[in-house]
């Protein structure tokens, strides 16, 4: 146990917090599951008092889920406690988990409530949860901005009255690293019963120390770590528990420490709560990001192909990624260009790299990012007419509405000809795209659809990418318009144009799993 962190995930409880709508039992229950693959520790499934529906999602975890020990929240009140209790009550390895602010702001404004009260009521309550559960779990809320000596003080009848697991949150995200050390240290240094509980830490994310502050608290002792799943949570989120787990287990030289989190798992993971939830992850985030794995200069590039630790410290395959990404921009390198088209079958021979490498940095500059099927477009090409399109949507009417069932009107040419189909669809995207493949005869499944807004404003522009899969490969479309359905047509022709030049030039591109997509 001393060189073992447990990890305490609160996806589900103060994650699920920072939410503009409630999980269902059966969301919840899916995250539950992915968890428990991710092998964590403890999860923390709601917060059974505050409703009905969060009552039945700890209840429904607590009997379904095994492995990790399933625990709730409970306020230091009595209705709580025993709330929690009946929620647990399916459980194999049950914790309640109480806690109340210790803070002056807290017990003065919130609880008007004096020292000698609070105490009582964390006596009083530990000991209610200790005689309904095994395993209890203290919070003192607001811990970094608490007095030492008052804390001290409560940390010691918490644990006095049965609670074997401490947590000092940082709940408003205040201290920092050397500040929170101070605190750990007073703990360890000052209650006297200290050994007879695992110190724990909760951290928020408001000046961007979470992360930083829990490690630091690991290294002065600390053995639990309570985060959330891409740092979500109240505000502006908890610790990241991708971030926590990976800096113990890249770091093991500083650290001395493991955790039993299976890392294969977290990418998995993270992506779920991102379709749960609804929150998407920014490009740069550690770990989970579009771009942490990700390269672009082209002597990042370079060094990577020469030696992958030059500029990775941890593989991707260690997250459960399949592997990096060498983005081809305007930036990228002529060994890195070669490198890539090697891999998409052309030999040595083929690749006159001086005159490809010129042409390659025009369509850079013209498109911002290049992928293989413009690769093989280029190396096939021998004039410019090759790299024309082959289908040009001279035409598209759109109705949907409530009341109406989405159809679709396109006109394309092809070769000095028109072509005019009509198509209804489960939407107005839909049938646009039906609309399109009755003309060109393409069979696609569409993969991933991505749209952004590039402007601000209720005219504002907005971005589609599309990526479709073809006998002929895995394409990627991108289409910008006022209009969504146009710019959705547009990526979408702009994939069908890409499958008519792989044609001509009778290629095919390396088709990758899904999962990797």
């Amino acid at each position: 146990m001393k060189n073992k962190i447990l990890i305490f995930d609160t996806t589900l409880r103060d994650g699920e917090q920072a939410l503009i709508a409630s999980l269902s039992v059966d969301q919840k229950l899916r995250i539950a599951r992915q968890l428990a693959r991710l092998n964590v520790d403890i999860i923390e499934a709601g917060f059974p008092v505050s409703s009905p529906g969060d009552f039945e999602s700890v209840s429904t975890i607590a009997r379904e889920i095994e492995g990790p020990i399933i625990c709730g929240l409970a306020r230091a009140i009595e209705k709580d406690i025993l709330t929690c209790a009946k929620a647990l009550k399916g459980a194999k390895r049950p914790r309640i988990h109480t806690f109340i602010g210790t803070s002056a702001i807290h017990t003065e404004k919130k609880l008007r409530k004096s020292e000698e009260d609070i105490i009582e009521m964390v006596k009083t309550h530990v000991r209610l949860a200790r005689r309904n559960c095994d395993d209890v779990e203290f919070s003192a809320e607001d811990a970094g901005r608490t007095g030492v000596d008052f804390l001290c003080r409560i940390v010691e009848q918490a644990i006095e009255a049965g609670a074997s697991t401490i947590n000092i949150p940082d709940t408003v995200g205040y201290t920092t690293p050397e500040h929170f050390a101070g605190i750990i240290d007073q703990l360890f240094n000052r209650v006297p019963n200290i050994d007879k509980a695992v110190l724990s830490v909760h951290c928020h994310n408001d000046l961007g120390m979470a992360t930083a502050n829990s490690l630091t608290a690991v290294s002065h002792g600390v053995r639990q770590i309570e985060c959330t799943v891409n740092g979500i949570g109240e505000r502006a989120g908890n610790a990241a528990l991708e971030e926590i787990v990976m800096a113990l287990k890249v770091r093991q030289d500083l650290f001395h420490v493991q955790t039993d989190v299976n890392t294969k798992e977290i990418m998995r993971t993270s992506k779920l709560i991102r379709e749960i939830c609804n929150m998407p992850v920014q490009p740069n985030k550690a770990i989970v990001g579009s771009n942490a794995f990700s390269h672009s200069s082209g002597i990042h590039q370079d060094g990577v192909l020469k030696a992958k630790k030059t500029y990775e410290i941890m593989t991707p395959q260690s997250v459960g990624l399949k592997e990096n990404r060498m983005n081809l921009t305007g930036r990228s390198g002529s060994h890195m260009v070669r490198s890539r088209l090697l891999d998409l079958g052309y030999s040595e021979k083929e690749i006159e790299n001086s005159q490809f490498y010129d042409k390659f940095k025009e369509l850079a500059d013209k498109k911002g990012r290049v992928y293989d099927d413009d690769l093989i477009a280029l190396m096939e090409s021998k004039s410019s007419d090759d790299l024309k399109d082959v289908f040009t949507l001279e035409y598209l009417n759109v109705a949907s509405g409530k009341s109406t069932v989405p159809t679709a009107t396109a006109r394309i040419l092809v070769d000095g000809k028109l072509f005019q189909e009509a198509a209804c669809g489960d939407g107005a995207v839909d049938a646009a795209t039906k609309a399109i493949d009755r003309i060109v005869g393409y069979k696609l499944t569409i993969e991933k659809y991505h749209l952004e807004a590039v402007t601000e404003g209720r005219e504002a522009q907005g971005r589609v990418s599309i990526v479709a899969r073809s006998a002929e490969g895995v394409f990627t479309g991108n289409g910008t318009s006022t209009d969504i359905v146009e710019a959705s047509a547009i990526a979408y022709m702009d994939i069908v144009n890409k499958i008519a030049r792989m044609k001509k030039f009778n290629r095919k591109l390396p088709v990758p799993p899904r999962e990797s997509l």
